[in-house]
């Protein structure tokens, strides 16, 4: 994936604002940004925060055999890796131009400057020595990113403990942390590496450009140097002619800085060094304090509290007394109540026309039985009598009341009886079947 360009018009507004000596951040020409150094758990491990230029570095060891042509000679390797977390420009497992080149310079500024003792990382003569190996990680991009490198390297390899190794005739007896000591390396000097940005072919210079600034610059110097004024490696790049007289200015300035940055660093090591041994927080715990575990965190504003009793009291003074009964609520449509919390219910209206549909229907229906039984005693009595007819209820549809009339004989009254229970029964099956 690659980095989205700069649009012209933000090439031209940084162009112009460079002209005016401004910078995007409010830094002066000379300015480096807010660098921070931690240490991590175990030693040799090493975070540098140049700005929004997060970098890593973590050293490790190994007995190796020697290089021929070196047998009484440790070896350094380095390794920068630069992943996509860091940037969307940049490829996973491929290795780009620009690694390439922050690798070489690397090695420029430190092993080849002969700033450790390789010598004093020989085991046996022609058979083992330690080999170290320095890995670089990458985390955040914000330009410079050769400055933040070769200061997290050089930083790691000062913080970083070999294990000490006991030898008894052909055998090597590595020990570990708890049974001995680890040792440091042998450090000479410590060089740093600064870079300066050059705009419209050298008339404009910048030190620790960012990264909008290095995607409009026309050459880049980078210049490693250690706190005695000793230049360990120095490279231009952008294809830009340079003056002897800005190569000199470049230099003079690389001088304080390389002071600074070497003043702060000895200063991160004493503290790491000190809190280890006083046993307290140190390394990644030291990193996330209690306090900053949250990603966002807001800034408490000053509040004037001295005259707040009094403006409190003033508040309550003028405020309207709290009423001490709640009033009851005010149904404003039919249908709309309240029930609970010691309040009368509203729904009554509903509940009364309620009641009085049960008592209508309740009446109703006490004079319905009234009717039936009045019209039961009347048939019976008549039955007794033997006056009137004789109703019967059949359950066929067709013949639904069968009139006997008193006149007819008994026999007749029951074949009738008979034959319309029969008709009945016939009706029903019938239906059945349909």
């Amino acid at each position: 994936m690659k980095d989205t360009p700069l649009s012209n018009c933000e090439r031209d507004f940084l162009l112009k604002a460079i002209e005016e000596k401004k910078r995007l951040d409010g830094r002066q020409t000379y300015d480096y940004r807010k660098m921070k150094i931690t240490f991590g758990t175990d030693y040799g491990c090493c975070f540098v925060d140049l700005g929004k230029t997060r970098v890593m570095a973590q050293v490790s060891c190994e007995l190796v055999a020697p290089k021929e042509s070196r047998p009484n000679e440790g070896i350094m390797f380095f390794n920068i890796e630069l992943s996509p977390m860091a940037s969307p420009a940049f490829e996973q497992g491929r290795q780009s131009e620009l690694s390439v080149k922050l690798n070489r310079q690397l090695e420029r500024c430190l092993r080849n400057s002969k700033c450790i003792d390789t010598e004093s990382l020989c085991v046996v003569s022609g058979e083992k020595v330690w080999q170290i190996r320095v890995d670089v990680h990458l985390l955040n991009h914000d330009g410079n990113l050769m400055d933040a490198a070769s200061i997290a390297a050089i930083t790691a390899l000062c913080h970083f403990r070999r294990p000490d190794v006991g030898i008894q005739g052909d055998e090597v007896t590595v020990y570990s942390p708890e049974e001995r000591d680890p040792i440091p390396l042998s450090i000479y000097h410590m060089p740093i590496s600064v870079s300066f940005s050059f705009f419209q072919q050298g008339t404009y210079l910048l030190v620790d450009p960012c990264e909008r600034e290095e995607r409009v610059m026309d050459g880049l110097l980078m210049i490693a140097m250690n706190k005695h004024r000793e230049i360990c490696s120095i490279q231009s790049s952008g294809g830009i002619m340079l003056l002897k007289e800005q190569v000199m200015r470049c230099s003079k300035i690389a001088s304080v800085k390389v002071s600074e940055i070497t003043e702060l660093l000895n200063k991160a090591l004493v503290n790491d060094k000190k809190a280890r041994k006083e046993g307290g927080r140190c390394g990644f715990a030291e990193s996330l304090p209690q306090e900053r575990i949250t990603a966002l965190k807001m800034e408490e504003t000053s509040v004037e509290m001295t005259d707040a009793t009094e403006r409190a009291k003033d508040i309550v003074q003028k405020a309207d007394a709290r009423p001490q009964k709640v009033p009851s609520p005010v149904v404003p449509v039919p249908g709309v109540g309240q029930v609970g919390q010691g309040l009368q219910n509203t729904w009554g209206l509903e509940e009364d026309e309620d009641d009085e549909e049960e008592a209508e229907e309740c009446d109703s229906g006490e004079e319905q039985e009234e009717a039936v039984t009045k019209m039961e005693e009347e048939r019976h009595e008549k039955e007794a009598s033997g006056e009137g007819d004789v109703v019967e209820i059949s359950d066929s549809e067709e013949e639904d009341v069968v009139i006997l009339h008193p006149a007819m004989p008994d026999k007749a009254l029951k074949n009738t009886a008979t034959s319309s229970r029969q008709k009945g029964a016939a009706a029903s099956k019938k239906r059945q079947k349909k």
